[in-house]
C-alpha cells in the first residue's frame, strides 16, 4: 500500500487558507509577512520532492499551482511525476499540458484504489477541503506540517470538526526553529 502524506503549511489555530499569497483571503500571503526566512525550516520541502513518487490536488489547489509550478526551478523534481487530481466537476481539458501525466479521480474510494497500486510516495499538498475528507475517511498515512506562529481565526482549516472517533497520531520528526516556525511530521496510528 502507497503512503498517503498531506503536507502543509498551517497557522497555530490550523489556518491553511492562502499561506503564499491566494487572492480572497483577508490574511493572504501569511507565510511570508514578518516572518524571517530560514532556509532550515523549509528543508522538508525539499526532501519531499526527493521521497514522494506522485502528486494528489484538489481541484482548487490544482488550479492554483497548476499554472505556475511546472515552470518553478523550485519545484522541478516534480515535473515528471503523476498528478492526481480529485474531483467531481473538472474535465480533461481543464488540465495543463507539460506538467507530467495528469489524471482525474472523481471519489474518494478512487483514491483509495490508488493507495492500493505499486509504487511509493503520494504527496498533497494544499487541497484544505480534500484533506479534510481524507482524514475523515482514514486516508492520510502522515503529516507534514510547518507550523507558524501566527493565529489567523478565521479562515479554512486542516482538519475538520467532524465528530469522529480519535485519530491517534504518532510525533516522528520534529524541529523548531530561531523564527517560531516549527516542524512537526506524524504517522497516523493504526
Amino acid at each position: 500500500m502507497r503512503t498517503l502524506i498531506s503536507t502543509a503549511f498551517v497557522s497555530l489555530d490550523g489556518v491553511v487558507e492562502a499561506p503564499g499569497g491566494e487572492p480572497g483571503y483577508r490574511n493572504s500571503g501569511w507565510t511570508f509577512k514578518d516572518m524571517e526566512f530560514l532556509p532550515e525550516a523549509f528543508e522538508i520541502k525539499g526532501r519531499e520532492q526527493q521521497e514522494a513518487t506522485a502528486m494528489l490536488f484538489g481541484r482548487t489547489s490544482y488550479e492554483a499551482f497548476s499554472p505556475v509550478w511546472p515552470d518553478m526551478d523550485e519545484f522541478a523534481d516534480y515535473k515528471p511525476m503523476p498528478k492526481y487530481i480529485v474531483s467531481t466537476t473538472l474535465t480533461e481539458d481543464g488540465l495543463v499540458s507539460g506538467w507530467g501525466e495528469q489524471t482525474i479521480l472523481r471519489s474518494l474510494d478512487d483514491v483509495a484504489a490508488l493507495k492500493e497500486t505499486e509504487g511509493g510516495p503520494i504527496i498533497m499538498h494544499g487541497s484544505a477541503t480534500l484533506n479534510r475528507n481524507l482524514s475523515d475517511a482514514g486516508l492520510i498515512d502522515r503529516y507534514h506540517l510547518l507550523v507558524f506562529p501566527l493565529l489567523l481565526g478565521a479562515g479554512k482549516r486542516l482538519f475538520s470538526e467532524t465528530d469522529k472517533d480519535t485519530q491517534k497520531l504518532k510525533l516522528v520528526e520534529h524541529e523548531a526553529y530561531a523564527n517560531g516556525l516549527q516542524m512537526n511530521v506524524f504517522d497516523v496510528v493504526r
